[in-house]
């Protein structure tokens, strides 16, 4: 709608939508899916569930990408019953983590898609007498000060906020004429790569 008539904006995250004639701005979460099984399976990991938000958001198709792409490159065949998808809240992450640990041959360690299904899920894990840190490794692909301050601290991915939102209103003003500078006007798109963050949970 915005582009067919003609109005600026820039996004923060891709879509497939709209082709490439918008600046965008995303993180890149199927390379930190992909390293998030690296490090668990470098822990000596094999049974990694993972756990995403159930609507259509780009960024959870992704980060399943890059998470079977590093199960199948580590030669560990992909479990679908390890694969959950729930509410992009605390709630969610709460009712669909029991059922990944309730498979056959449960997890040892489980990757949330961000923060809120992490805390949720792990509220799941302790009622089932399950501790994250010790009985069973968390990480959590988005970092945030929630990550910092639950027990264990969560293992996390962050991204650099501030650079990003310095950055996404460049792009935005490199694509108006008024605001382009000499070499006329611009649309860019970059992807950013997540630091990981190091704690307790894995």
């Amino acid at each position: 709608y915005l582009t067919e008539r003609g109005f600026p904006f820039a996004t923060l995250g891709r879509s497939r939508s709209g082709g490439k004639s918008y600046p965008s701005l995303d993180l890149d979460f199927e390379k930190a899916g992909s390293d998030a099984v690296d490090r668990l399976v470098a822990r000596g990991h094999r049974r990694i569930a993972a756990v995403r938000p159930a609507l259509n958001l780009n960024f959870g198709y992704l980060f399943l990408d890059g998470y079977r792409k590093a199960l199948k490159r580590h030669g560990i065949e992909v479990d679908p019953g390890l694969i959950a998808d729930g509410f992009i809240n605390e709630g969610g992450g709460y009712q669909v983590t029991p059922r990944v640990m309730l498979s056959k041959d449960r997890p040892t360690a489980i990757i949330y898609n961000n923060d809120a299904m992490a805390l949720g899920g792990c509220k799941a894990l302790a009622e089932m007498g399950i501790r994250p840190g010790h009985d069973i490794a968390v990480t959590v692909i988005v970092d945030t000060p929630l990550c910092r301050y639950f027990s264990p601290a969560l293992t996390a991915f962050r991204p650099a906020l501030q650079p990003m939102g310095r950055r996404l209103a460049e792009m935005l003003l490199a694509s108006l004429p008024a605001f382009a500078g000499p070499e006329g006007t611009r649309i860019m798109r970059e992807v950013w790569p997540l630091e990981l963050i190091a704690r307790e949970s894995d």
